[in-house]
């Protein structure tokens, strides 16, 4: 039988960071949580960006509520750091 009915079961969110397909059931999640889907956690070297597409990404905060839908897509980049500071 179908499962078209939203009380049946968790919801799942197909979601992409870096390029990389995850499956996600829950319509919320933090910055960190999202950091740590990766095998490979993302590190405190990488800022997290959500595509706002047709607009300005938006970075992520670790402490930071994402609405989380299908098709959502991430990206991460370097931290900016102090040139010149040995």
């Amino acid at each position: 039988m179908p499962q078209d009915d939203k009380s049946h079961g968790p919801q799942q969110f197909q979601i992409q960071i870096d390029r990389v397909h995850f499956t996600v059931s829950k319509d919320q999640m933090t910055g960190s949580e999202l950091r740590n889907l990766p095998t490979t956690p993302i590190g405190p070297d990488r800022d997290l960006f959500q595509v706002v597409p047709g607009g300005q990404d938006k970075k992520i905060e670790n402490s930071e509520v994402v609405e989380i839908r299908n098709g959502l897509r991430f990206f991460t980049a370097p931290s900016q750091i102090n040139p010149g500071r040995h």
